[in-house]
């Protein structure tokens, strides 16, 4: 989900984030094959969000409220997308599984379509008093999966749950109902689980852990029991391996700007996740589904800051 607080209920009340100084975006790329980790665009003059990969080999990046692509094998800068009609939009954007609609979150907290190629966006959810944040498809490209707040009482966020709705804004499901906050929602690949971080499981807030619950509702699973916090699993297209954020200990949400790592689970071996990287990120990094196609690679975003000594300053 995209960074929100308690007070921002209304659209003019969200800042776009922005680098700090002496901060970069870097847009990178980790290899399957041999674990290889490439920098394909680099920037401090935008902060960039959540890649997506293309069918045609593309990252799709927000940034500025805007949306943005770039192409995987580096050499260029980001081109923007022309989204007409669109609003601002988060951090909160899948595609669709044939490549060719983006489904995007914007700032006026509903879900929007438009076409990668670039055109008019639709409005796809209704007017129903609540706040959607997307973050999956289904794999056969009918249903949204995302996250639902009701901006009612002090500590809105608590009521975070996990909602599906048909691609036409119709047929809204609550697949999670317990009050504690889920996120990161996202099908596997053959459409049977929905994958999500919760804090259902915790005796105190923010300790968000991995869970899997069918589309239905039922079979409520915990996948992580350790004592980081645990948020965006993301299963490669494969469906042998996922990947997701984890935060130390203590963090309350999915803030910016922390020292996090990025882990990888083979098979349904929970217990056993393996660090392939660690980083400056969080919020942005891979908070949404951001395979290749093919399984053979996925983006993601740090956001490292270059400390300036006094010599240096001298």
């Amino acid at each position: 989900m995209s960074d929100t607080t308690e007070t921002e209920t209304e659209t003019t009340e969200v800042p776009q984030r922005i680098l700090a100084a002496g901060q970069s975006a870097r847009i990178r790329v980790w290899e399957r094959d041999g674990g290889a980790i490439r920098t394909i665009f680099e920037t401090t003059d935008r902060l960039y969000e959540a890649p997506n990969w293309t069918q045609d080999d593309r990252l799709l990046i927000n940034g500025d409220g805007e949306l943005w692509t770039l192409p995987t094998r580096g050499g260029e800068a980001p081109t923007g997308v022309a989204a007409s009609g669109l609003p601002d939009v988060n951090n909160d954007h899948v595609l669709s599984p044939d490549g060719a609609t983006i489904y995007a979150s914007a700032n006026d907290w509903h879900i929007w379509a438009v076409p990668l190629a670039g055109g008019a966006a639709a409005r796809v959810t209704p007017d129903d008093g609540g706040m959607h944040f997307l973050h999956g498809i289904s794999p056969d490209g009918q249903r949204l999966g995302y996250v639902r707040l009701d901006p009612d009482g002090e500590n809105w966020w608590a009521s975070a749950t996990i909602h599906t709705i048909s691609i036409d804004g119709t047929a809204d499901q609550a697949v999670t109902t317990h009050p504690g906050p889920a996120d990161g929602c996202e099908w596997s690949p053959d459409g049977q689980w929905i994958y999500f971080n919760t804090e259902q499981f915790s005796e105190f807030p923010g300790h968000a852990q991995i869970a899997r619950i069918r589309p239905d509702g039922t079979e409520l699973e915990q996948l992580t029991f350790d004592e980081r916090v645990n948020w965006f699993p993301h299963p490669a297209p494969s469906g042998d391996i996922t990947v997701y954020l984890s935060y130390p200990s203590g963090t309350t949400g999915h803030p910016a700007d922390l020292p996090v790592e990025l882990r990888l689970v083979r098979g349904d071996d929970w217990s056993h996740p393996e660090t392939i990287v660690a980083l400056d990120g969080g919020q942005g990094t891979i908070n949404v589904p951001s395979w290749a196609p093919d399984g053979s690679a996925f983006g993601f975003v740090d956001y490292p800051i270059t400390t300036i000594s006094e010599e240096d300053e001298a």
